[in-house]
């Protein structure tokens, strides 16, 4: 503790005396020269015992505070954390592999904790303020970040971060985590080649855009893509993407520009492909109408817990839409629209594994009529045990919509391997 009070006796002193526009123009080794003959001259003045790697450390923590995310910023920079849990100044928690724990990171107060979130949010040209005490950002990298402040919170500002991986996954690397089994990803990766429009369905934190980022890896590099997305974090390798991203309304509640507007000016923009981050509201009826209109191999993510209760979400999201539109004629447009639905979950043992691979087959009387292409059974729990199972198959009916565009794109052959030796 004595060198907290140090540290931040010294950072007080050091803060007050800065010049902010010097500052912004110092590069990053000047910055650091001159903080470090700072600390050595006040270290001196008042003759406070600090061997030099307290020093060194000091400097670092100060060099984080100015250009960087201050006591955030050593858990950005570590790879092994995957989320980051800010709830107020004096609680912060980690995930690691899939479970949560408490770190012994701490703010100064809250108000440093609201410096450093109004600074996330000017990073990207956002702002969040008593005005706008929520807020959808993302840092640099492309983690992204939802910042809510008081008075919206009790207990003072929570910013919660999904850190953006350095390495993104293939469908190769997610077999070898046993998210999903060699047979699952080769027909992944069919469909995502031979254009069909696949909705990922699954809960917070279970691996939505990680895959979608792995599928879009089987897009032809010939194809014109256009990303839309409330914080932008898809990362797409093909040459030809035009990359949107909404704005939310300013000082006066104007210029807003949410998804369904994107989606809407996307159409006029010659895509070849639409993938939308994640449908929240009104913009799946635009989805699934570009998806009817000739923009096969249109992707998206939504919150659901099983594929029937996403063909549900989706209705319920054209109805912000077209709240007068038959619920009929909604799940007519939603049979003819999606081709598959992927159901990815985050199990106990902090493991996310693709759980079913279904078809839409079409609409029968009034229900649309799914066929389970592959589902992952577990075998019997043990607790604190890794989750383990099978990935069985009922293998392709005849209608299947799969089938043909394989046959067109000329992948019937690898389509075919996906299900040789396969449990039925």
């Amino acid at each position: 503790m004595r060198a907290q009070n140090v540290y931040l006796n010294l950072r007080n002193k050091i803060m007050a005396a800065l010049d902010a526009e010097a500052v912004n123009r110092m590069s990053t080794e000047i910055l650091q020269s001159q903080l470090r003959k700072a600390v050595d001259a006040l270290v001196e003045k008042e003759s406070v015992q600090l061997p030099p790697l307290l020093r060194a450390e000091f400097v670092s923590r100060l060099m984080d505070e100015i250009k960087g995310l201050g006591p955030l910023q050593p858990l950005i920079d570590d790879p092994s954390i995957s989320d980051i849990m800010v709830n107020g100044p004096n609680q912060v928690y980690v995930e690691r592999g899939g479970k949560l724990t408490k770190t012994d990171v701490v703010f100064i107060d809250e108000s440093h904790l609201l410096s450093i979130a109004k600074r996330i949010a000017g990073q990207a040209g956002r702002r969040v303020d008593e005005l706008s005490p929520m807020c959808d950002t993302r840092l640099p990298d492309g983690s992204r970040v939802n910042i809510a402040i008081p008075p919206i919170t009790l207990d003072g500002t929570v910013v919660s971060i999904r850190k953006f991986g350095r390495h993104e996954l293939d469908l190769e690397q997610m077999v070898g985590y046993g998210s999903m089994s060699p047979e699952v990803a080769k027909l992944l990766a069919v469909a995502a080649r031979c254009r069909l429009n696949i909705l990922i369905s699954g809960g917070t934190g279970s691996g939505k855009t990680t895959l979608l980022n792995a599928l879009s890896r089987h897009i032809a590099n010939t194809e014109r893509i256009i990303t839309i997305e409330d914080a932008a974090e898809l990362q797409l390798q093909q040459p030809h993407i035009v990359r949107m991203e909404t704005r939310p309304a300013g000082t006066e509640s104007t210029g807003e520009v949410d998804q369904r507007h994107l989606v809407i000016n996307s159409l006029r923009m010659r895509p070849d492909r639409i993938i939308v981050g994640e449908c929240r509201g009104g913009e799946a009826f635009e989805m699934l109408q570009a998806m009817n209109t000739g923009h096969d191999g249109s992707m998206s993510t939504l919150h659901a817990n099983t594929p029937r209760d996403a063909l549900s979400r989706v209705e319920s999201m054209v109805m912000m839409a077209q709240p007068n539109l038959p619920l009929d004629a909604i799940r007519r447009n939603i049979a003819s629209a999606v081709d598959l639905i992927i159901q990815i979950s985050r199990l106990h043992d902090g493991s996310r594994k693709v759980m079913s691979v279904s078809e839409i087959m079409g609409i029968e009387g009034k229900n649309v009529v799914m066929e389970e292409i592959f589902r992952f059974e577990p075998d019997a729990v043990v607790s604190g045990e890794k989750v383990t199972g099978k990935f069985v198959t009922a293998g392709l009916i005849n209608r299947s919509a799969l089938k043909v565009k394989a046959r067109f794109f000329g992948m019937e052959e690898p389509l075919n391997q996906v299900f040789q030796g396969q449990r039925r």
